[in-house]
């Protein structure tokens, strides 16, 4: 009975300290972590002591409110030395980077097959990035994936009713499992995540170790057009934004948009715009109008043999 004590309370040590490491690392006070994990701060200053017995949902909203994985807040076990409890240990340190590049090299040692190509199509909504990235899944020969619609899938109910039930913290929370669920089950995509992802840096930059980005731009006035045909409820949203809301909305995402490595304008025949990136994927990396500098890992990621 003392052993299995001993290791409880081990274990509720072991995983204040990771909640608190992870709290300040998010530069949240207590008050503020209490309020979006849906938690008192007097259970919160318990939990980190060391006290607090949480329940597994509670430690997943916490887990939301830290803006982490459920797993990243379960401390390895110190007193285990086995092979498999150490390589654990050391995996729960890695970053998302890391752990990608790990995956490529025991893709590689264990003789897997060709990595999987995914493309990523960013820019706000009406540009063209459906249009675009479906013609381009068909010329690649490869899956079109709107993001979005698994995360409807995933919640039950329309990406607005996500947000009026639930709050912009849930559904980037689904946005990241379901981001998470492509990379590690889709053989390869042209993927069309939601025009604010660029907002999540977390899932802003798992975009960008794992895709080809490419960035699909048009004039402020080529949306007017296309608002006017629109008829979904988040059409509707945009018309009541304005041009002058939505060229606010363009100056805030247009530097991170800029990170992408290819950015195509999309104010003619949305085949011309496809003719222009196919040709970027084929010509050498050199050449291409790059965003940062592509590592060879990388370049293997993407299929780019120069």
């Amino acid at each position: 009975m003392g052993t299995y004590m001993d290791n409880r309370a081990s274990l509720l040590i072991r995983l204040g300290e990771q909640v608190r490491n992870c709290r300040i690392a998010s530069r949240l006070t207590v008050a503020e972590f209490a309020q979006r994990a849906s938690l008192s701060p007097r259970f919160v200053n318990q939990l980190e002591a060391g006290r607090g017995n949480i329940s597994i949902v509670n430690l997943a909203m916490a887990a939301l409110a830290l803006n982490r994985n459920l797993h990243e807040l379960i401390p390895p076990d110190a007193t285990d030395r086995s092979l498999q409890a150490q390589v654990w240990s050391s995996l729960s340190r890695l970053n998302n980077g890391e752990l990608h590049e790990l995956q490529q090299w025991l893709e590689k040692r264990q003789g897997g097959g060709p990595p999987a190509r995914f493309f990523a199509m960013l820019g706000v909504r009406l540009a063209g990035k459906s249009t675009i990235g479906r013609l381009l899944a068909k010329k690649l020969q490869t899956d079109f994936l709107e993001l979005d619609r698994s995360i409807e899938a995933a919640a039950g109910m329309p990406v607005g009713e996500i947000f009026a039930m639930h709050g912009e913290a849930y559904y980037r929370w689904l946005e990241r499992q379901e981001l998470e669920k492509v990379f590690a089950t889709s053989q390869g995509c042209v993927l069309e995540p939601g025009g604010s992802i660029v907002s999540d840096r977390d899932s802003w930059e798992r975009i960008k170790q794992r895709c080809f980005t490419i960035w699909v731009d048009a004039p402020p006035a080529v949306f007017t057009g296309r608002l006017r045909g629109a008829h979904d409820m988040q059409a509707t949203e945009n018309r009541t934004l304005g041009l002058a809301g939505l060229k606010a909305l363009l100056k805030r995402r247009n530097p991170l948009y800029a990170e992408c490595q290819f950015k195509v304008k999309a104010v003619g025949e949305p085949s011309d715009a496809v003719a222009q990136i196919m040709k970027a994927l084929a010509a050498p990396a050199t050449s291409r109008r790059l965003r940062g500098t592509i590592t060879p890992a990388r370049k293997e990621l993407y299929g780019i043999d120069h």
